[in-house]
């Protein structure tokens, strides 16, 4: 899948193209519905001889309007990084992915500036699938029917998706947001169409796990941590999560490693960590088979795994994220954490 970053480079790489197909959202989650108009968005570039494109935002619009009028409970909680996002729409056959920045200038844009010169005069765009609820333009006037009677004048097709449901329930971003908020992991994996999962690069922390874990138990490692940054200041989840691992094993078919894992902002910890009090997911593997820590060995860390790129699947909300006083009480949350991840999954696994 291609990627174009900003309106420039869009410009550059277009500018002799023959037209797309193209769809638009911020597709935060890529859930089931967005997954189902993407297959027909396909479907219609085929048929046509097209390339697909999908159109998003970074940052969200609601962040945009949240920071320009100092009011934080406008954004939405994020339920992706761009990272995962962009993965997901791969997945889902995208040929090309247009990142255009919304700022002041965007905001400003009249909707039939927008069809004029993003969607024609950048985009190229010959056929247009968007949802049910699709608004664009300045202060959201553009609508369905704006965009239709373009289409008519302009000589671009134009669709709309109505809603896509499942046992009964619209799919949409914010269903996705309001299951993981409240913990309902098998409710946000029935809308995404997959285990909630967090990607990224392995970065540094603090160490201190190894440190809790060696007072409580004398393991060489303690609590070793995976530590990921999740980008925006709002995650969808938050909490203590029993998890499973992908990306470790030297051999990608592997099974993925159990694990627990906190995703949030650490209230035991001080905000000037290494991580500068960002939203971490911090995962300690329950299991470090043998092979795994050979694969991880090299000459100058031994045994760590930073800048390997892991996928977390955050299975079961444990609890929500605790303050304890003091690193003792720290240590035997953890633990008391540990044995509750390992019931878990002793209970879904199936027998032997």
């Amino acid at each position: 899948m291609k990627i174009i970053q900003g309106m420039a480079n869009l410009l550059r790489q277009t500018r002799s193209h023959g037209g797309c197909a193209l769809t638009i959202g911020n597709f935060d989650g890529v859930h089931r519905g967005h997954q189902a108009m993407l297959a027909l968005l396909g479907n219609e570039a085929r048929h046509r001889g097209l390339p697909t494109c999908a159109l998003t935002f970074e940052p969200h619009p609601r962040d945009y309007f949240a920071k320009k009028y100092r009011q934080p409970d406008l954004a939405p909680a994020r339920i992706a990084t761009l990272r995962d996002k962009l993965h997901e729409l791969r997945r889902c056959g995208v040929d090309q992915c247009v990142i255009l920045p919304f700022d002041e200038r965007l905001a400003a844009l009249a909707a039939q500036d927008f069809i004029d010169q993003v969607l024609l005069g950048a985009l190229g765009a010959r056929y247009v699938l968007v949802g049910d609820d699709f608004r664009f333009g300045a202060q959201r006037r553009g609508d369905y029917a704006l965009l239709d009677a373009a289409g008519s004048a302009q000589g671009f097709d134009v669709a709309r998706m109505l809603s896509y449901e499942v046992h009964g329930v619209r799919v949409s971003s914010s269903e996705v947001r309001d299951a993981l908020a409240a913990g309902h992991m098998d409710a946000a994996a029935a809308l995404l169409g997959r285990p909630y999962a967090i990607s990224g690069h392995v970065v540094h922390g603090r160490k201190l796990g190894r440190a809790l874990g060696e007072s409580a138990s004398g393991a060489e490692d303690g609590f070793r941590t995976l530590n990921l940054r999740f980008d925006h200041w709002k995650p969808a989840a938050s909490g203590i999560f029993v998890v499973q691992v992908h990306g470790l094993e030297p051999d990608p078919s592997a099974p993925p490693l159990p694990g627990v894992a906190n995703l949030g902002v650490r209230p035991s910890l001080d905000p000037d960590d290494a991580n500068g009090g960002r939203v971490l997911l911090e995962t300690h593997c329950l299991e470090w088979p043998e092979r795994v820590q050979r694969a991880l060995q090299n000459a100058t860390t031994p045994g760590e795994a930073y800048g390997k790129i892991i996928r977390v699947e955050l299975l079961h909300k444990l609890h929500d994220e605790l303050r304890y006083d003091g690193l003792a009480a720290l240590t035997a949350g953890i633990a008391h954490d540990c044995a509750a991840a390992r019931a878990w999954l002793a209970q879904r696994r199936p027998p032997a």
